[in-house]
């Protein structure tokens, strides 16, 4: 049998060896490869952007709407770097800088990654904030002013509550999911209302927005969420704020695997636009929803020690009952 001390010896030499290598992976990673010119603007001057910062950023939002359907075009809602993004981006920057607590983070991310899911290491560590649309860009979206307020907003799949605080200003009662626990502590400590995933369709009552943000992708069955989701609006003037990662590829997230959704969306097109369009005209339409304004954003994420943020290309959408609508099939 190993001696103790021995095997004390073996473990600290371990961790020894793995923050030398994640330092070396640090310093061979943190040079031009990784560290964009967009976030190093941004850092240095919030104000000033330069030429390639601003090319940069266009991409985030561009949008070609002659190639999005006929009546999806009038619906497109131009939005841009805004100071809400640049201050999140900012933040990234500062984080991804503190190089102990990054060293931390990754040490127990590889520690857990077998065990539980990286939604619910981030909740632990506290870390991997989401930044979807600004309260600005919100506003544009749903054609709101800053004083507009209504009753009840629920937002799906909330995390750690980043993105339900820009909208939860409009609405007198939050309510929010969560599956991961470390992420409902932070819900709760937000003062928000966490209702189970299987109970928020019988509360007995109906909300006036519901949003399902980068949720679409990432659940069992997303047809039967949608039925759910339009069951439980309030009629007429209730809306959905979806948001939907393209291009789409649905994983469902199991411990620490990734697993195929039992109930596959297979959405068509190459392009950003033309998948948009076949969500909207195929998905959307079947389930009973008509689109009143949709968007093109970046769907970021606080960084690590190796990138300052990450970025994925989203589709926000508001969305509407339609009574003329062809519900899925039950």
């Amino acid at each position: 049998m190993c001696h103790p001390q021995l095997r004390t010896l073996i473990f600290v030499a371990w961790v020894l060896g793995y923050v030398a290598f994640l330092l070396s992976i640090r310093r061979m990673w943190t040079g031009k490869y990784v560290r964009s010119p967009l976030v190093r603007s941004l850092f240095v001057n919030m104000v000033s952007e330069s030429e390639a910062a601003a090319t940069e950023t266009q991409e985030w939002y561009r949008c070609c709407p002659d190639l999005l359907g006929e009546s999806l075009r009038p619906l497109f809602v131009q939005s841009h770097l805004d100071s809400a993004t640049k201050a999140f981006l900012k933040r990234s920057v500062e984080k991804s800088g503190w190089l102990f607590t990054q060293l931390y983070h990754s040490f127990v991310s590889t520690v857990l990654s077998s065990l539980v899911s990286r939604t619910s290491i981030n909740g632990f560590l506290g870390r991997g904030s989401m930044f979807v649309f600004s309260a600005e860009q919100f506003q544009k979206l749903l054609q709101i002013s800053p004083e507009w307020r209504a009753e009840r907003l629920l937002d799906l799949g909330a995390g750690d509550g980043g993105v339900t605080e820009v909208m939860g200003s409009h609405f007198r009662e939050v309510y929010a999911t969560e599956v991961s626990l470390p992420m409902k502590w932070h819900l709760q400590r937000r003062n928000y209302k966490v209702l189970g995933i299987d109970e928020w369709q019988q509360t007995g009552f109906q909300y006036d927005v519901i949003s399902c943000l980068n949720l679409l992708d990432r659940c069992d069955d997303p047809l039967h969420l949608l039925r759910d989701i339009r069951r439980s609006l309030v009629p007429n003037t209730g809306r959905l704020i979806l948001a939907a990662v393209l291009p789409f590829q649905p994983y469902v997230e199991v411990g620490g695997q990734w697993q195929r959704p039992k109930e596959h969306l297979k959405i068509k097109g190459k392009t950003w636009e033309e998948q948009v369009t076949n969500l909207s005209s195929e998905v959307f339409r079947r389930a009973g929803f008509e689109v009143e304004a949709v968007t093109r954003v970046p769907y970021l994420c606080e960084g690590d020690m190796y990138n300052d943020y990450y970025v994925l290309d989203d589709a926000v959408f508001v969305l509407r009952a339609s009574d003329s609508g062809e519900e899925f099939a039950q």
